[in-house]
């Protein structure tokens, strides 16, 4: 579930391992690199994936967040 937090999108993701967490990293990649918008990925805690979605440019959420919003989601739903 994303929340609104500092003008940020961010959704937190719980991944089986390291290996996991790393992989939808990898899958997030292909699609923010065919949309030019880019998020800020972390991961910690060697399974845990932090999500934050902003346009950087602005340094606040435009409609062009939600749209890699919904394309991350799909992603996650694959999963």
């Amino acid at each position: 579930m994303w929340k609104e937090s500092n003008g940020k999108l961010v959704r937190n993701v719980k991944c089986q391992d390291f290996n996991d967490a790393l992989a939808l990293v990898n899958k997030i990649a292909l699609i923010v690199e065919k949309l030019n918008h880019h998020p800020d990925l972390k991961i910690h805690g060697y399974k845990y994936l932090t999500i934050e979605v902003y346009t950087h440019t602005t340094n606040s959420i435009t409609e062009k967040d939600y749209e890699l919003a919904k394309e991350i989601d799909l992603i996650l739903s694959k999963r």
